[in-house]
């Protein structure tokens, strides 16, 4: 996805045309019927040597919503306080309504553009709460989902753009440090076209080392059935075991565009990759993208073509990576790795340099939070709260690392205060009383400041008697 901004700093600025040639294709329209497209029973388990970290397989009852464990909805026509209309020049609201976004009861969601009497849309997006997916340090990470496009071709496609892409964790709560922090579209389509589109943004825009606005694309056509008339698996592979580091994109299992880490420079590609990432699901109606392949939606676009995703899953392999959430309750007394994290917002995942390595959590501002669910505490009450933690906050930022339980609205019941400990990496690890708490509680982990700057990174915690 791209965004539209004239003004240097904004998130996005238009998409140029990638293709030439693409916008004269002349492409039936669909008259018919929606026709629940089949799904798959399950995501497909993990090949040899990889690891399942994330999957939604959308299973529920018909007109239900997502899961709100691993999803957020993203509505309106921006992030709050980031670029209008998403930055894009799209023209939809976004909502949570099971009108746009909704399970069909057949293994499948489906994000659905409407268009009211008035001539307004509506429609669907979907976020990852998770922001760490990232490869281990020498090893991979594998982001996947099969999908049908919505099922319109020619006139009646016009202004369609669905997507499946990736945007870099230090973007959440910020919505102006696009593109530097980078952006991964797995799957891009415009205008019913018979072509996916995948590209890498990075660097700064207009221009830069990643020819912005455009950014590091390719494109090819769906093999086989057309990327309209049935699924297709969209993947895209982020290998850090290569000596030149790479991330390839797949349909169907055919590699074809490759993005690699010597394309640019160092800097540009440690902030685009150097952090977690999550997921975004959406469809979106007009914008720069749709502009280059003809305009935007008018009166022969046809509402109401569902893009449908039977699956999403995150596998990684190789490396010591990022902690998956446990199954099952997890041990207050032994080390909470801070990146496991059920839910969060404002952080970011990088490597540490601590003992025992690993990744830790940061980028940790006013107003930031992480959730770890189901942690137990037995029937002796815990009062201690102990973090691993460091912090390169400038002279005169500090704020205080708080525990809730069950709710992020909860009075805290503990904290502690932190300033610079010597740098991002230099680990200390600070104790807290806490009141008594017994039983199996949800943890909250919030961290408040009276300035706006990073004040600390979380690398692990625990409790004590």
């Amino acid at each position: 996805m791209s965004e539209t901004s004239g003004t240097p700093g904004r998130r996005r600025t238009f998409r140029r045309a990638l293709v030439a040639g693409l916008s004269t294709l002349g492409l039936a329209a669909l008259v018919a019927t929606a026709v629940t497209p089949s799904a798959t029973a399950a995501a497909p388990p993990p090949p040899s040597g990889w690891t399942q970290v994330f999957v939604d397989d959308f299973e529920g009852a018909a007109g239900s919503g997502v899961n709100t464990a691993n999803w957020q909805y993203a509505t309106g026509t921006s992030y709050p306080g980031g670029p209008a209309n998403w930055g894009t020049g799209e023209i939809e609201t976004m909502t949570s309504s099971t009108n746009n976004v909704a399970l069909d009861g057949s293994g499948n969601l489906r994000i659905t553009p409407r268009r009211d009497a008035a001539g307004n849309w509506t429609s669907g997006r979907i976020e990852t709460n998770r922001t760490d997916f990232q490869p281990p340090a020498g090893g991979r990470l594998r982001v996947e989902a099969r999908i049908q496009m919505p099922n319109v071709t020619g006139a009646a496609a016009r202004g369609y753009w669905p997507a499946f892409w990736m945007l870099g964790a230090p973007f959440r709560g910020n919505y102006w440090n696009w593109p530097g922090v980078g952006e991964l579209d797995i799957l891009e389509n415009v205008q019913g076209l018979n072509t996916v589109w995948a590209t890498m943004h990075c660097g700064t825009s207009p221009g830069g080392p990643c020819n912005e606005t455009t950014g590091l694309g390719g494109s090819t056509t769906c093999p086989g059935a057309s990327c309209q008339s049935g699924f297709h698996t969209y993947r895209m592979e982020w290998d850090r075991s290569t000596s030149v580091e790479e991330i390839r994109f797949y349909v169907d299992g055919t590699n074809y565009h490759t993005v690699r880490e010597n394309q640019v420079d160092a800097t540009t590609w440690a902030n685009a990759t150097e952090h977690g990432f999550f997921i975004i699901l959406n469809v979106a109606m007009g914008g720069g993208f749709v502009d280059a392949f003809g305009g935007g939606p008018d009166a022969a676009t046809v509402p109401g073509h569902s893009m449908v995703v039977d699956y999403v899953q995150v596998l990684s392999a190789g490396g010591s990576g990022t902690t998956p959430p446990p199954t099952g309750n997890r041990d207050a007394y032994s080390a909470i790795q801070a990146e496991s994290h059920d839910g969060q917002s404002g952080t970011m995942t990088e490597s540490t340099s601590d003992t025992g390595g690993g990744q830790n959590i940061g980028a940790l501002a006013n107003g930031d939070w992480a959730l770890y669910r189901g942690v137990t505490f037995g029937s002796t009450a815990a009062t201690q709260f102990n973090a691993r933690v460091a912090s390169g906050a400038g002279s005169g930022v500090s704020g205080l690392v708080e525990v809730r339980l069950d709710s992020r609205s909860s009075a805290p019941i503990g904290s502690f205060a932190i300033g610079n400990t010597g740098g991002w990496q230099s680990w200390r690890t600070v104790p807290a009383n806490i009141s008594s708490v017994t039983g199996t509680h949800d943890v909250y982990l919030t961290f408040t400041s009276g300035q706006p700057a990073d004040f600390v990174n979380v690398n692990w915690f625990n409790f004590g008697r």
